[in-house]
This record gives C-alpha cells, structure tokens and sequence, in this order.
C-alpha cells in the first residue's frame, strides 16, 4: 500500500514480509553467445571481456554476463576499480529502495525494475548465505572486501552494523559470480573466470588490445576516460547523505516498527529504532569526487536536509549526526519519461570502427536510483554485449545518441 500526502510517500509496503528465496539458475535465451543459441566452433573462441567501474552497475553486469552466457563458451571477466567494490557514489547511497518519483508517480518501467532488482538482492543473500563459501567469506573479510551481513526492513537494506554502507550488497554479488563460477565448473563447465583489479584505467586506448567487449560503468568518473570526456550527456551532481543516530540519553522518539521510511524532499530510510539515513542534498555542476565533506560543507547540508525533514519528523532534531558522506552522482538528461539511464553501444564516441559488432558500451546515468535500476539494465546489458548486438535494449535507452 502507498500512502502519499503531498509530495511524500510512506514506504513502509516495500519490505518483503519473508526473506526472498533465491535458487541461481542459468536461463536460455537466443543470443550469439548465451545459453540456448547455435554456438559455431568460431564463436566457441575464448572470451574476456573488462567491467570498468565495481558499483551497482558494474557488479549487476557481471553478474549477467556469467549467468547468461553459454555455458560451453570461454568466459574471463575482468573487473577494474580504482576505488574497490563499492567505492564511488554507489557506496555512499541511503539504501531506500522504491520505484516511485519523490511525488509518488511510478517511474518509467518502475515495476520491472523493482522486480529485477529484488531479484540481485536475492542472488545476492543466497551466495552470503551458502555455508559452503564460509572460508571464502573468510578470506573476503580479511581483505576488507566483504564485512556482514544484509538486512532487509521497511524498504531498505542494510548491514546489521548500523553505520556501515549498503557496499555490503554489491559485495555479495561478487561473491556470487565467484560462487557462479565454481557451480559451472563443478558440473564440468571450467571455462569461466571472473577477477577483480583495484586500478585505474587510464583510457580506453590503454586496454584496447586485450578484450573482445569492454562494458563502461564509472558513473560520474566515466569522464575521467579521454575518449568520452565531454561527449555524454551528463549532468554531474554532488549530494550528501547523513548517518544519525538517537542520543542514549534521550527517552522517547525511537522509530517504532510499524514506523515507515518517508519518500519526500528529504528522505529518511530507517535502520533501526535509534538510527536512520538522511538525504539527500543536490549541487548541481558540481566536480568534487571526494566522500569526505569539510566542515562549513556538512554544516550546511545537515542545516538543508533537517529543515525538510523536520516538517514531516519534528523529532529528527533531537537526533545527532553520528557521520556523513558525499558521492558525484552522473544525472542523465531530462526526457518526456523522465530521466531515463544511458545505454548503448559507443563504438561511434571513441572513434572505433566496430564492423556492426560492438566493442565499447555505456552504461550510466542512472543517478540517485542505481539500487532500483541496476538489475535490469544489467541484464540488457549483458544480453546486448553477448549478442553483439543493442537490438534488446529499448529505444528509450538509446535515443541519447541521436541527439549527439
């Protein structure tokens, strides 16, 4: 049930009533290269393909090129970071996961995307939660890559730690394509790899040798590549989430259970009685990657975001800021459906003549709603660099490079 009032939407319907089971399969579907389609001996030739960026996109298209491609074909999977999984504005998100506008206007493929992205979160839990991978939690742990586990409640997901970020999820899903991997190869399909670099790639040019498919997910850094820098269409915007807890030495004004998390100017996702996400702030043009915020920059934003939410939670005032972090989200442009994420094929951008292949693709400005956009877009992703081929992805997505 949606309860909205103005420009505010209780969310207290999203959270699952159960935790969502999740058996991983891998489906059939016609394309070159996934499972179901006529394989030549040609096409049987070994395959890496490069992930630039370790967010919720970047994770989710791994994740799909592993689960959706053939299980007789090569595949290595290499993922580069500067900033490790879950590093850039990705990791800095509040965790309210919805498919509404702060309006309660459901979002242009909103339902869809909802359902694929509970999907991810499942996928996600189910290899956390694979008692057969407790030494690879181990080692994960040890390299501070993965550090607990999620939580589902009211709309949101968390770590049980109630400071940490939402990495923990995009965490999983690597921890998933490695559980992917050994599943195949347990059953005789060896072929598959998935390996993640924490470095820099400086430019196109610098790894244009090694790979058949490089798919772009840096979000607001994808610019920091020569050969896109100044030719996508987005709008750079920095905003500021803060992490507050309810003093111990105050009674009353905890966050009940049947309480909700709110939608609305300022959103405050729940994390449990005495603490909560606040945001977010917007700072438009904005070029500073930075997470940590200066002193006059944090006073300003809890002064931008308490006036909001206070309208709606008086008490909020009352709550201290226990921490708080920004991220340089990549906004796309303004459509008649909204702002719409970029997808495609950008052979034509970095100046590479792909003979009706496809060898560089985009995927970004999903914005404030990576969590809610990045299972979806993830798959049509994957099934367009598998098939060679962006006939899968919806003309919406694409129709950014005719105005380019």
């Amino acid at each position: 049930m949606l309860l909205s009032k103005g420009s505010v939407s209780l969310l207290s319907f999203l959270a699952p009533q159960h935790k969502p089971k999740c058996l991983i399969h891998i489906t059939i579907s016609p394309f070159c290269l996934l499972n179901g389609s006529n394989i030549s001996s040609s096409s049987l030739k070994p395959r890496r393909f490069a992930v630039l960026g370790a967010g919720f996109a970047g994770m989710s298209v791994a994740w799909h090129l592993l689960q959706q491609s053939a299980r007789e074909l090569s595949l290595c999977i290499d993922i580069y970071d500067e900033l490790g999984i879950g590093g850039g504005a990705s990791g800095v998100a509040g965790g309210l996961l919805h498919p509404y506008s702060p309006k309660a206007k459901l979002l242009w493929k909103g339902a869809q995307c909802w359902e694929e992205a509970m999907v991810m979160l499942s996928i996600a839990e189910a290899a956390k939660d694979e008692g057969s991978f407790a030494q690879d939690l181990k080692d994960l742990v040890s390299q501070h890559i993965f550090d607990g586990p999620i939580v589902w409640k009211r709309g949101i997901i968390k770590p049980i730690t109630a400071m940490k970020s939402i990495d923990i999820m995009k965490k999983a899903l690597f921890l998933a394509c490695n559980k992917l991997v050994k599943d195949l190869s347990a059953v005789g399909y060896s072929g598959k790899q998935v390996n993640f670099y924490k470095q820099t790639v400086h430019s196109l040019q610098e790894i244009s040798g090694e790979y058949s498919a490089v798919v772009i997910c840096l979000g607001a850094r994808s610019e920091s590549l020569p050969e896109l820098k100044g030719v996508l269409p987005l709008r750079m915007c920095r905003g500021v989430v803060a992490h507050l807890d309810l003093p111990g030495n105050m009674s009353g004004g905890e966050y009940k259970d049947s309480d909700p998390s709110i939608l609305a100017d300022a959103w405050l996702a729940v994390r449990g009685p005495r603490s909560l996400a606040m945001g977010s702030t917007w700072q438009w043009g904005s070029r500073n990657y930075s997470r940590t915020l200066s002193s006059d920059e944090e006073s300003s934003a809890m002064h931008e975001l308490l006036s909001k939410a206070s309208i709606l939670y008086p008490d909020i005032r009352n709550w201290s800021c226990e921490s708080a972090s920004a991220g340089l989200r990549a906004m796309p442009p303004l459509t008649t459906l909204g702002s719409l994420p970029l997808l495609g094929s950008v052979d034509n951008l970095v100046g590479h003549n792909s003979g009706g292949g496809g060898r560089y693709w985009f995927m970004g400005g999903l914005g404030a709603r990576g969590l809610l956009y990045h299972g979806w877009l993830g798959k049509l992703m994957a099934q367009a660099v598998l098939s060679c081929s962006a006939a899968e992805i919806p003309f919406e997505l694409t129709t950014w490079k005719n105005r380019m």
